[in-house]
């Protein structure tokens, strides 16, 4: 089948799931310690009738206005984090309000800047890896050197398998049949249209429970009509997530109602359902290991930053330090 529709199934289950990648930051290897209300703009004097604008966490953020454009007025051990400086850095966060992107950007220069003192200060000898510039390969030094990470052992992991087990089973396959009801997202009148007329097809085939083929080869949208509307076995992720969140719950049949998505208004059986499986350990024990690392990864490089803070005079913006001293 065509992906147009989005539905999955069909010839490999390509369907018109989208993704968006998000700008990445120009500070290599940092990671956001700001929750929980950890990181705020020093206050200013508000004027009468003035209001405060909010950070992502909830926190108020007050700009300590260095000209008409409303920078703040941030240092680093002395060392001027400059208007141009958060200028260039806006663009990688991007938010609801520019107070807010101004506030991320501005903590973010402040870490990235925290990390380039320290590494100057131990003068490490540089090895710069495939794909790196001279700045990622001294912070990946930097965290390598100061980092310390406990590795997970196997009594954690498996106690981990044993605590979530929920969690650890195959995905379930589904054996669809579709009809799809077209109609753009934003056309109120047409997605009512498709509806009402989804429910008369509905019906029909609740009378005639053996023409659900050919009312797909009459009434369907989608390509697969020219196979009684199958779609084939369908896993998750091959469809768009809409539609998928509904189809998932659905029992063996035809679908009481019709399910709607981007594309419009599906009538929906469900031919088989074949449950997920429970995956043993042996199965699963890698990736248990990675997940589990990854989390005391971050909560060590949380707590390094926090050290690195601090131990250092920083003007105009408040962020959670740590008061022991650096290892060195």
């Amino acid at each position: 089948m065509s992906g147009g529709c989005g539905c999955g199934g069909g010839n490999g289950g390509s369907g018109g799931c989208g993704s968006s990648k998000q700008a990445e930051s120009s500070a290599p290897g940092v990671v956001d310690i700001a929750t929980g209300g950890a990181v705020q703009f020093e206050p200013l004097p508000v004027e009468s009738g003035a209001t405060e604008p909010a950070a992502a966490d909830g926190a108020p953020v007050q700009l300590i206005a260095s000209s008409e454009q409303e920078w703040p007025i941030i240092s680093v051990n002395d060392v001027s984090i400059t208007p141009e400086m958060m200028a260039q850095e806006l663009q990688y966060h991007p938010a609801e309000s520019r107070e807010e992107a101004v506030y991320l950007a501005t903590r973010a220069l402040v870490i990235r800047e925290l990390l380039q003192q320290r590494i100057a200060e131990l003068d490490l000898s540089l090895q710069i890896g495939a794909g790196e510039n001279e700045e990622e390969a001294a912070t990946r030094l930097l965290l390598e050197r100061e980092v310390q990470v406990p590795q997970c052992d196997e009594e954690t992991s498996l106690r981990y398998y044993e605590n979530n087990r929920g969690r650890f089973h195959s995905a379930p396959l589904l054996a669809v049949r579709h009809i799809l009801l077209e109609c753009a997202p934003d056309d109120a009148e047409a997605r009512g249209l498709a509806h009402d007329q989804a429910e008369v097809l509905l019906q029909r085939l609740e009378d005639f429970p053996g023409s659900f083929s050919e009312v797909a080869l009459k009434y369907s949208a989608c390509p697969s009509k020219a196979q009684g509307g199958s779609l084939g076995q369908i896993s998750k992720g091959q469809t768009v997530p809409e539609l998928e969140r509904q189809l998932f719950t659905l029992a063996p049949g035809l679908a009481s109602k019709p399910l709607e998505s981007r594309y419009g208004w599906h009538v929906i059986s469900v031919d088989q359902r074949i449950e997920g499986m429970p995956l043993p350990y042996e199965v699963v024990s890698t990736a248990i290991r990675t997940q589990l690392q990854q989390g005391v990864w971050q909560k060590a490089l949380v707590q390094y930053l926090q050290t690195l803070i601090g131990a250092a005079d920083i003007r105009g913006i408040h962020l959670q330090g740590a008061d022991s001293p650096l290892v060195q």
